[in-house]
């Protein structure tokens, strides 16, 4: 594994275990925000293992259901699970009221933990 895959593999699970802290601490938009940015590492390295890379949030997710879902390398849920992260951190990070809840801000960070360790799983076997 290469030193960027490992930098951002690092990144997504100091994500996750703010996002879980945040979530704890009763901080539900900043949860969703890291719980998004863990899954957009994750998404980031495994795209880097084909070479690719992209400077827009929307290449990255695009290339990630080309790349994987849409392939079968990954299940589809996890596209699907990127998609919606994307779309809870722009309302948590970008509007002033977001009607966060605990149970929503908990499905968020636990759609990361599930995220990370699928990407975990197939980087292993790459290797």
């Amino acid at each position: 594994m290469n030193v960027d895959i490992a930098g951002l593999l690092a990144k997504a699970s100091r994500a996750v275990t703010s996002a879980e802290l945040l979530l704890k601490d009763g901080d539900f938009d900043a949860a969703v925000s890291r719980s998004y940015y863990a899954m957009f590492y994750a998404a980031e390295a495994l795209l880097l293992t084909k070479g690719l890379s992209f400077s827009k949030h929307s290449a990255v997710i695009a290339a990630f259901g080309k790349e994987f879902a849409k392939t079968g390398a990954v299940d589809a849920k996890f596209h699907a699970f990127l998609i919606d992260a994307q779309e809870a951190r722009n309302i948590s990070d970008y509007q002033t009221v977001t009607h966060l809840t605990e149970e929503g801000a908990g499905l968020q960070v636990g759609r990361a933990v599930q995220f990370l360790a699928m990407i975990d799983a197939m980087l292993r076997e790459q290797t």
